[in-house]
């Protein structure tokens, strides 16, 4: 950092890929404009009118001339869509085990929490070859999250969840970036990224203020607004509900929906957007929209998450699947639904 680049380093697994893509564009680019620039100066001098009673002689078309300039310039841009799509594929699609730390844009900072709780302001401690995965999203307006050195940039939107993944592998300090223009201090919108070894990484989070993990936050939100209450008798199960299938209601219509992230968010600031099927006409959840912060929706979301995939039976929440739920017993509690 602080040293003049004309490309910044490749720091990821994915800077490799995207460069060698952005040298072939560009190589392609140069090639063209040369062989055309060229080509038209060169028939300008040779096919110039020597006098004025000078005509031309009479041309045929060349049917392999024509298939020549269609066939190579499909082929080019078909390699660039090719290539462009598998890494637009790779770069959209985490994996699995990557590392989950969350990510707000607020004007004009970047606020970082890790899942063991650690909390960062514009900075952002990774170890080194090791997947990272970013969930963001913004308390405002939108921002973009980029690092250039790892070949990464996504949109940072207020309502929603976006994602981006790396793997770092070059130990160093990188600049973070607000690629969108966000406000009067947008320029100042910056951070870095820390690469550090196993070793250092452990060090690092050994030495830092431990709070509530984004887990453990969500669970007692959880708790504190007596979700349980309804969702563990009279509202849908919040037990293995992370990317699995939900029929809802929305706009009149049933359909079929994928309980991600932002399906979670948005059941929790909105509830009445998409109601679950069998539902419909006791939905009384209340909209926390106004209620929570971006960062105590994102705890709650983890923590949902978290109960697809933990065992813990005593779960309040993981309790809803050891029973069938009595219907409501009284006309107040036929309202209690909630999504």
């Amino acid at each position: 950092m602080g040293k003049f680049q004309l490309f910044p380093d490749q720091a990821s697994a994915m800077a490799p890929q995207v460069d060698l893509l952005f040298f072939y564009l560009c190589a392609v680019t140069f090639f063209f404009t040369l062989l055309i620039g060229v080509l038209v100066v060169a028939f300008a001098i040779i096919y110039r009118r020597k006098h004025e009673d000078e005509r031309p002689a009479e041309t045929h078309t060349s049917k392999l001339l024509e298939i020549t300039w269609i066939v190579i310039p499909f082929i080019l841009t078909m390699v660039m869509f090719a290539w462009g799509a598998v890494i637009f594929v790779n770069y959209s699609t985490p994996p699995k085990n990557a590392m989950e730390i969350n990510v707000i844009g607020k004007q004009w900072m970047w606020k970082v929490q890790h899942p063991d709780s650690q909390r960062e302001i514009n900075e952002l401690h990774v170890p080194i070859n090791e997947d990272i995965r970013l969930t963001m999203t913004s308390e405002d307006v939108i921002h973009d999250f980029s690092i250039p050195a790892f070949r990464v940039k996504m949109d940072v939107v207020p309502g929603r969840y976006t994602t981006e993944w790396f793997r770092p592998t070059k130990v160093g300090q990188y600049h973070i970036f607000c690629d969108q223009y966000c406000g009067t201090e947008h320029s100042r919108m910056v951070g870095k990224v820390t690469v550090m070894t196993q070793g250092d990484y452990q060090a690092w989070l050994s030495g830092q203020v431990r709070g509530l993990t984004p887990v453990a936050a969500g669970r007692e939100l959880f708790q504190q607004y007596n979700c349980v209450k309804c969702h563990s008798q009279y509202a849908p199960t919040m037990a293995n509900l992370y990317m699995s299938k939900v029929d809802v209601w929305e706009d009149g219509k049933l359909k079929t929906v994928i309980a991600d992230e932002d399906y979670l968010r948005d059941s929790i600031v909105n509830p009445a957007h998409q109601i679950v099927d069998g539902y419909v006409g006791k939905q009384n959840m209340p909209a926390f929209k106004d209620q929570l912060s971006e960062e105590q929706i994102m705890q709650l979301v983890a923590y949902i998450k978290s109960l697809g995939q933990n065992e813990d039976k005593e779960d309040p929440v993981r309790m809803r699947n050891s029973y069938v739920p009595k219907p409501p017993a009284t006309p107040e509690m036929n309202g209690l639904l909630t999504k």
